[in-house]
C-alpha cells in the first residue's frame, strides 16, 4: 500500500506560504537548530539562498548584532567557493568517463567555450564576480562555480572572483538590510 504524502513530513510548513506566512519555517528553523549561528552557517551552505538569505535572518529575525552575521556569512559562503569548484571538477571528470557525455561535451561545452573566449578575455573574473555579486536568484557561489567551470576560469580566477562577489552580495544584502530596518524603526516613530 502506498503512504500518500502529508504535511507532516515538512514540518516547517504549518500553513500555506502562498498566503504570504513564512514564519513557519522561521519557527521550524528555531526549534531544530536553537543557535542561531548555526542557522546563518546552514542558510549559506543552502544553494540559491547563500548569504543572501542568512544575513536577513541574523539581522532580522534573529536580531544578531550585523557586523558579526556578515562576518560570519562572508566567511562561510567564500569557503564554500573553492569546495563547490572542486566538487565540481572532481564528479565532472567521473562523468566524462562516459563516452556518449565526453563527445557531447566535446561538441558542446569545448566548442561554446572556443567561441566566447574572446568575451570571458575581456570581461573574465570582473564580469563573474558580478554574476556572482547580485544578490538575484539564480546567482552567487554554486552558479558562479557552475559557469566559471564550464567557461574555462581557472581555480585562481574563480576564487579571486568569489572573494570580489561574495564581498559585494554582503554589501549590497546588508545594506538593503540595515536601511530596511531604519525605515521601520522610522515608521514606527
Amino acid at each position: 500500500m502506498r503512504a500518500v504524502a502529508s504535511a507532516s513530513y515538512l514540518p516547517f510548513i504549518d500553513k500555506p506560504l502562498a498566503a504570504g506566512n513564512t514564519s513557519g519555517m522561521t519557527e521550524w528553523f528555531r526549534e531544530t537548530f536553537q543557535n542561531p549561528w548555526l542557522v546563518i552557517v546552514v542558510l549559506t551552505f543552502m544553494p540559491a539562498l547563500e548569504l543572501r538569505a542568512s544575513i536577513p535572518y541574523g539581522i532580522l529575525a534573529a536580531k544578531e548584532h550585523w557586523v558579526p552575521v556578515v562576518l560570519l556569512a562572508i566567511v562561510v559562503n567564500i569557503a564554500l567557493g573553492p569546495v563547490v569548484y572542486f566538487l565540481l571538477d572532481k564528479f565532472l571528470h567521473l562523468l566524462l568517463r562516459v563516452k556518449a557525455i565526453d563527445w557531447y561535451w566535446q561538441r558542446t561545452i569545448v566548442k561554446t567555450q572556443k567561441k566566447i573566449h574572446p568575451l570571458v578575455e575581456k570581461y573574465g573574473t570582473w564580469g563573474l564576480a558580478a554574476f556572482i555579486g547580485v544578490p538575484l536568484p539564480g546567482s552567487g557561489v554554486y552558479s558562479g562555480a557552475f559557469g566559471g567551470y564550464l567557461l574555462g576560469f581557472s581555480r585562481r580566477d574563480f576564487y579571486l572572483a568569489t572573494v570580489l562577489g561574495v564581498l559585494a552580495a554582503a554589501a549590497i544584502v546588508t545594506a538593503l538590510c540595515l536601511t530596511g530596518v531604519q525605515i521601520g524603526l522610522f515608521l514606527k516613530t
